[in-house]
């Protein structure tokens, strides 16, 4: 597909990236679109930062960090929403990524295309190792990718894996350290006997 100048707003010297932000539990994913959309406050940037509604882990309207920094969030249903309140806004931060319907990549390219500069953060792998949610697509067209890491809580390696301590075999189980732990890849395949 082709698209004009007018399109990309390339005379006002503004074109719209996607950023993702992609790693295990307990990483930094939303420490760090918080420290990008707090920047993008500081150059005075028109931002807007968006949730999942069924993310009510910290508050109902706040993005939360595991080391408890936060920044005020609208919660939404759909990913469609985004577009539609996200109007004026030059950066828009979603987080929790990989809780959104498989439309995300869709909008996100959307409001790129507008001018956008967007930053996604989210689980890249689900608790069983596999790709999660939209995040797959999202890193297929992102122009810039940070792949975070925590520490594997076993033996001290770079954590990439999220795995679930409980019983529950539901994909969307919402926990904190009571329900997850980071591993390296050695200690998640041998606490799973793979």
């Amino acid at each position: 597909m082709l698209f004009s100048e007018q399109y990309f707003n390339r005379r006002v010297g503004q074109v719209g990236s996607i950023e993702v932000i992609c790693g295990s539990m307990f990483s930094g994913k939303t420490e760090e679109l918080i420290r990008r959309m707090r920047r993008a406050q500081f150059a005075k940037l028109p931002v807007e930062i968006f949730k999942p509604s069924i993310d009510t882990r910290y508050g109902d309207k706040e993005v939360v960090s595991h080391d408890s920094n936060s920044i005020p969030s609208t919660p939404v249903n759909h990913s469609s929403a985004i577009l539609l309140l996200s109007s004026d806004t030059k950066v828009v931060g979603i987080d929790e990524a990989q809780f959104f319907d498989e439309e995300l990549p869709n909008v996100c390219t959307q409001l790129a295309n507008r001018g956008v500069r967007v930053i996604v953060a989210g689980l890249d792998m689900d608790f069983q190792g596999k790709p999660f949610g939209p995040i797959p697509a999202l890193l297929a067209i992102a122009e810039h990718i940070s792949k975070v890491h925590a520490v594997c809580v076993r033996c001290g390696a770079p954590a990439t894996y999220s795995h679930r301590t409980t019983e529950s075999a539901n994909l969307v189980l919402l926990g904190e350290k009571e329900s997850y732990e980071p591993l390296c890849r050695y200690c998640y395949h041998t606490a799973n006997d793979i």
